[in-house]
């Protein structure tokens, strides 16, 4: 007998996320530790009268592409994602990784390629995700390896990710609209702004949001979900953020990253561990040393740090910036290969002033 809880997650992406209608074309990016989950998406997929088309990985898959493909960034396109990304009208990417640790010395400078090679990829996704034309989201299926990068028993993590997912609500959809009303006040309350300020141990930054639009992040591209974020002006970043958790990206794990912006422009970085990549991933294109997103955390089921940004930059008290690409949805003009989220916390002796009024202190709204 299937895992109610499966059947009610699947029920979200499929009903919710993605809002599957007969015709779509849905491409599903998975490997074989999530068959339970793909099984189950499979089915309500054509039980909709969708057309669902299944990209595998098997456990070893990335570790063995960075080490014989070559440099060029041309050799890197996914062919199939591309079309995927740029004719499907749907998009389901189940993580389910083995090893999380696979590529920590993979070499760098492919893994800039790999990014550089799909960056029209990643494009097509962000436009035509802001059109409607293609409804994408992006979710975790709990494995062995997430529960052990996050410290956790694997049963105590799987019902970690199924409390964030709220899968176990009578009604998780409606759920999820209610989460939407609740983050719309945050969203009035910053419309027509333009300074932000943020100041604590880790931070002193200032940047200007001004006609820029925050969008509503309550579970349509990401699940679990529970953010609100926009694409900061991009030259008007200035001061300094110490990211209070690891920075992941493909597999890599930075740690104590600083970074030092002057107008907009990543101007120092710094890191205790792997500093090499954070400035080999800074250096990939024009793009990438500046902030294409800057949000707010806002799900306070996800209290701790587990390793996997799906869910740290959710974090209830935290704030998140993006290097790299933006959402053309919110007003972000900037465009890169590469869109890496880090986190800070601001739960303790931290605030956040909007045009020179408190807004948010100690990981809580004031408004």
């Amino acid at each position: 007998m299937a895992d109610p809880r499966v059947e009610s997650f699947a029920r979200i992406l499929v009903d919710y996320c993605t809002r599957i209608q007969t015709g779509d074309r849905v491409y599903i990016e998975t490997s074989t530790e999530a068959l339970p989950m793909l099984q189950e998406v499979f089915k309500q997929v054509l039980q909709r009268g969708g057309r669902p088309y299944v990209q595998m990985e098997f456990p070893e898959q990335r570790e063995l592409y960075f080490e014989y493909m070559p440099y060029e960034p041309e050799a890197h396109k996914n062919e199939l994602m591309a079309y995927a990304y740029e004719h499907f009208e749907a998009r389901i990417r189940l993580w389910s990784e083995v090893n999380t640790k696979a590529l920590m010395n993979a070499d760098s400078k492919k893994q800039s390629a790999w990014a550089e090679g799909n960056s029209s990829t990643l494009k097509s996704q962000f436009e035509r995700g802001a059109t409607g034309d293609f409804k994408w989201v992006t979710t975790l299926y709990p494995t062995r390896g997430y529960a052990s990068q996050a410290g956790m028993g694997f049963i105590e993590y799987e019902n970690f990710v199924y409390k964030a997912i709220h899968a176990l609500e009578k009604d998780p959809v409606s759920y999820w609209k209610h989460v939407k009303e609740t983050q719309k006040k945050y969203i009035q309350a910053l419309h027509g702004h333009d300074r932000v300020e943020l100041r604590g141990p880790n931070v002193e930054l200032s940047l200007s949001i001004k006609g820029r639009t925050f969008l509503n992040s309550h579970g349509l591209h990401n699940m679990p979900d529970g953010e609100i974020y926009t694409g900061p002006v991009e030259n008007s970043l200035n001061g300094w953020v110490r990211y209070t958790y690891p920075a992941v990206e493909m597999g890599v794990v930075v740690e104590g990253a600083e970074l030092h912006f002057e107008d907009g422009k990543v101007t120092k970085a710094t890191a205790g561990v792997r500093e090499d990549f954070l400035k080999q991933m800074i250096a990939t294109d024009a793009g990438s040393a500046y902030v294409g997103e800057f949000a707010f955390g806002l799900n306070k089921d996800i209290d701790r740090f587990t390793g996997h940004i799906l869910f740290d930059e959710k974090i209830g008290g935290s704030f998140h910036m993006a290097l790299g690409a933006g959402y053309p949805e919110t007003g972000s003009k900037n465009n890169s290969a590469i869109h890496w989220d880090m986190i800070c916390d601001l739960r303790q002796d931290s605030e956040i002033t909007v045009d020179g009024d408190l807004f948010y202190k100690n990981g809580e709204f004031v408004i």
